[in-house]
């Protein structure tokens, strides 16, 4: 039998493919600054007709990228300038190129020798990582989906290293405003939630370092053993930085292992500002990276770095009779002893190729910008005189409600301000009351999309005013 499309098709018809897809992509790209923020809405119609079963025989390419392309645009446009809401995802075209070739030749990367040079890659990105905070040559980087399953990975490296088998005595600590894969990593990790200590948060929404070695304290008089402590460089709620000297002190002084979740707000150590406001995170154990986030590139893209990488590696090693052949250690790591999956995609070049092909500079460009939009829109929502922002930024997240609005009243304002299509924000709640938040975190956002932000919450403010 013939098929249209058999499984290796020839030249011609990858070409063709090829190019209908790139076209489709420059369009869309070229599209962004204009296409609503929070994409099309609804597509339930067509959710119901692509979960039919898989057609016996296929068909033409053409009318399968149009429903693909078409079920891209009934969803928040994350790529967007004027996506503001939760964190954004940038989606630069080089790591989509980078992931083309990747996936393209196929290499599996969980060992070394299979495909040294392609490990090689891998481990480059991994060594950058390590030294933004400083750390030599025995620390290791791992790429992983994201921040948690990086979190996940922290957290049993820090169970093996501090508490070994004795997992019941075991309590760990993070602040109140922790992201929630923090201590859905430590449930994972087998700890039950009567383990967890949640540290306060200072007027600032920081934990409270004072407060953190009080609880360890208390927990070391009732025979219990403290081992792990969280803190944010950027929460995702305000963007709140933990005080991290303070911190390290406190796990210093008590033998915890300290993690830094720093999976939206991390890759600011790029900048002087984000140092100077990270200081004592390179004394953490170790930290979580998005890159997906303060790297803008695709979703899927997450990493951990640890200061002394055979920590990493005891808690995950796992050897097996079938590898042994290629599994032997070498110059080059195996990432699948660092971490829960022995099946491992090519992440790396994802990371890699826009490194090379736009230099490091640029990311730290873009970010600098992030930090001075934040200001920005602080000051211009500061000046609606219906509003009241509580917290000034310490990274690029805002937070906004009305003076005298309740939450039904602030709900209505959301609404109104992404009705516009312009921009698209979203809530969260903060010592009880519905806060509305924006984040900017987007190559693609810049100044005149914020002072276009501006101009939308004022005149909502002053229509439910």
């Amino acid at each position: 039998m013939t098929r249209m499309y058999p499984l290796d098709p020839g030249p011609e018809q990858m070409r063709a493919m090829g190019e209908a897809a790139l076209e489709a992509v420059i369009s869309f790209i070229g599209g962004l600054g204009d296409a609503p923020a929070a994409g099309k809405g609804g597509g339930m119609e067509l959710a119901r007709r692509l979960r039919a079963a898989p057609p016996e025989e296929g068909g033409p390419f053409e009318p399968v990228l149009a429903e693909v392309l078409e079920a891209a645009a009934h969803a928040y446009e994350t790529c967007g300038p004027g996506y503001l809401a939760y964190i954004p995802g940038g989606g630069l075209f080089s790591a989509a190129l980078a992931d083309f070739l990747a996936l393209s030749v196929n290499r599996y990367v969980g060992l070394a020798a299979p495909s040294p040079a392609v490990v090689a890659i891998e481990e480059n990105v991994a060594r950058w990582l390590c030294s933004l905070f400083g750390w030599d040559e025995r620390a290791q980087g791992l790429l992983t989906s994201g921040g948690s399953m990086a979190n996940f990975s922290a957290t049993v490296a820090a169970r093996h290293a501090k508490l070994g088998e004795d997992l019941g005595r075991g309590t760990y600590y993070v602040s109140e405003q922790a992201h929630a894969s923090v201590t859905k990593a430590a449930t994972l990790a087998g700890f039950s939630r009567r383990n967890l200590r949640l540290v306060p948060t200072d007027d600032e929404l920081r934990m409270d370092p004072e407060a953190l070695r009080r609880m360890v304290r208390e927990d070391l008089g009732a025979g219990l053993r403290p081992f792990l402590v969280v803190a944010s460089a950027g929460t995702t709620n305000t963007g709140a930085v933990d005080p991290l000297d303070a911190i390290a002190d406190v796990a210093e002084e008590h033998d915890l292992w300290m993690h830094v979740d720093g999976a939206y707000g991390g890759f600011f150590v790029l900048t002087e500002r984000g140092r100077e406001r990270f200081r004592g995170i390179e004394r953490a154990d170790s930290v979580t990276l998005d890159p997906h986030k303060g790297m803008f590139l695709p979703y899927g893209t997450g990493a951990l770095v640890v200061r002394d990488g055979e920590e990493l590696r005891r808690a995950h090693y796992e050897g097996a009779a079938y590898l042994q052949d290629i599994a032997e250690p070498g110059e080059l790591p195996n990432y699948s002893e660092y971490s829960a999956e022995l099946s491992r995609e090519w992440r790396g070049l994802r990371v890699w190729l826009p490194l090379r092909l736009h230099g490091v500079s640029a990311f730290r460009e873009a970010l600098d910008e992030k930090l001075d939009l934040a200001e920005v829109l602080y000051e211009g929502l500061k000046a609606i005189p219906e509003l009241e922002v509580p917290w000034a930024p310490q990274l690029t997240v805002v937070p906004f409600r009305l003076r005298d609005g309740d939450e039904t009243a602030n709900r209505a304002l959301l609404e109104r301000i992404n009705a516009s299509g312009r921009v698209f924000l979203s809530s969260t709640t903060i010592h009880g009351r519905y806060t509305i938040r924006a984040c900017i975190v987007s190559h693609r956002t810049h100044r005149h999309r914020i002072e276009e932000c501006v101009g939308i919450v004022a005149r909502a403010a002053a229509e439910l005013g």
